[in-house]
């Protein structure tokens, strides 16, 4: 911990970098992603402070569409896309995810009861995917598309789809190679950028 609070000090001692943040965000990217430490989207990205608006969830989820009671992460999207503006939506999944892993895998999460109930209720299709590997790629991969294809239900954005002022994307990042691959449409498959 003390290394982070070492650079938490000395950050703010730049002030004339961070002043213009102050006149407010116009992020063009809604950057969906993992909350696994080991996924860093402004790294990932090249992102400045401010072009980048984040949701880090656990296995990069994104709930189903509920207007009578919202999520979190629902916010979060509908603020992004009809607040701020945002053209585009990448939701990346990431090599070795855990909660995936564990979904792919079957695993018995009652040692763990929140993340097994939001797993349980917000990762569905469950994702497939070879059992025996232990980066998961296959079963992220669906699973990020299987995102993707939630946030088309979501009203606004299905809105925006429609009107051409939004783009989705979905990407997949190898923890152990640094490697980034984007899904391709044409050919169904996740290549590189």
């Amino acid at each position: 911990m003390q290394p982070l609070i070492d650079n938490a000090r000395t950050f703010g001692q730049r002030p004339e970098e961070f002043a213009k943040l102050a006149e407010g965000q116009s992020p063009q990217v809604l950057f969906i992603t993992c909350s696994d430490s080991r996924v860093v989207p402004a790294l990932i990205t090249g992102a400045r402070p401010g072009e980048l608006f984040e949701l880090r969830t656990a296995g990069n989820i994104v709930p189903p569409y509920a207007s009578v009671h919202p999520t979190s992460e629902a916010a979060t999207i509908e603020y992004a896309v009809e607040v701020l503006g945002v053209r585009d939506i990448v939701v990346c999944g990431h090599s070795h995810c855990g909660a995936v892993g564990a979904l792919v895998r079957g695993d018995d999460l009652d040692a763990v009861p929140a993340v097994r109930d939001w797993l349980s209720s917000h990762a569905t299709p469950r994702p497939t995917g070879a059992v025996e590997d232990p980066a998961v790629a296959q079963g992220v991969q669906a699973h990020a598309l299987a995102q993707v294809l939630r946030l088309r239900s979501y009203p606004f954005i299905e809105k925006k789809l429609k009107d051409r002022q939004l783009s989705l994307h979905a990407w997949y990042y190898e923890v152990h190679t640094g490697a980034v691959r984007a899904h391709r449409t044409e050919t169904d498959t996740f290549e590189a950028l």
